[in-house]
């Protein structure tokens, strides 16, 4: 059964990207009072051993947390953590449903095409448009990895327009959002940083503008800093600021 909101003693590990403002998000919409550890991950910090202990494959987010009979747990991958603080802590089922009905499923498969699909592929869009630009350089103008990734991620978004078009709802699933619908906005709200025009997405861009004024979310949003306000920055600025985060993204990677 699910505890009340006042016995969390949650810990978030994250970073300001659109896997850890998704577990921000759910924890300040349920207001679940929670620690934040920022990690800064241009030092390589998620690689130290200390935080391996917590998640073993050295990405954010992660949580630890403490159970009703006082043992310990960690749980990493967002995804993971969503359906655990659902799980644990949405006993009014806020942003939830019950388990075992038609809504819960649903929930559960927005919430995997999230984590499996339109997450990756966007992410790999965003780096090779705005973190590895010398490949298309490299091939006068040309880069097949941004092609791909690129296309896939608008593959995605018109897979999420066109259930917009047919569902009733205001949202991914029934009538309230849910933990699939921060955790697909979080990847939607930075939509332009992989190239892809969410006006393009009439639909899309509707929903983004519901969810994001539901009480809580801009705060968690916010966690552990501000993030990126990509509609406010200019061009000359968006690859001014992803010139600097190049070098340690790209250093990192081959780690």
């Amino acid at each position: 059964m699910a505890e009340t909101t006042t016995s969390s003693t949650i810990t978030l590990y994250t970073a300001a990207t659109p896997n850890g403002i998704k577990i921000s998000i759910a924890l300040e919409v349920l207001g679940l009072p929670y620690k934040v550890h920022h990690l800064d991950l241009s030092t390589n910090v998620q690689k130290e051993p200390w935080f391996l202990e917590i998640n073993p494959n050295g990405r954010i987010p992660a949580i630890t947390d403490t159970l009703s009979d006082g043992l310990p747990v960690r749980i990493f991958e967002s995804g993971s953590i969503l359906l655990y603080i659902a799980e644990r802590y949405d006993a009014e089922r806020k942003i939830s449903y019950p388990t075992g009905t038609p809504e819960y499923f649903e929930t559960i498969s927005w919430l995997f095409w999230q984590n499996a699909g339109l997450g990756p592929m966007q992410g790999q869009a965003n780096h090779f448009r705005r973190y590895a630009p010398e490949e298309a350089e490299e091939r006068q103008g040309y880069s097949y990895s941004l092609d791909r990734y690129q296309t896939e991620t608008r593959r995605l978004y018109n897979v999420l327009e066109a259930h917009l078009s047919k569902t009733t709802s205001l949202f991914l699933v029934g009538g309230k959002a849910t933990t699939a619908d921060f955790s697909v906005l979080s990847w939607v709200l930075f939509a332009d940083w992989a190239g892809v025009d969410i006006n393009d997405f009439p639909l899309v861009k509707s929903w983004e503008e519901r969810v994001y004024v539901i009480p809580g979310v801009i705060k968690g949003t916010e966690v552990p800093k501000k993030t990126l306000d990509l509609r406010q920055m200019t061009a000359s600025e968006k690859q001014e600021y992803a010139k600097k985060a190049s070098s340690w993204i790209v250093r990192n990677t081959v780690r």
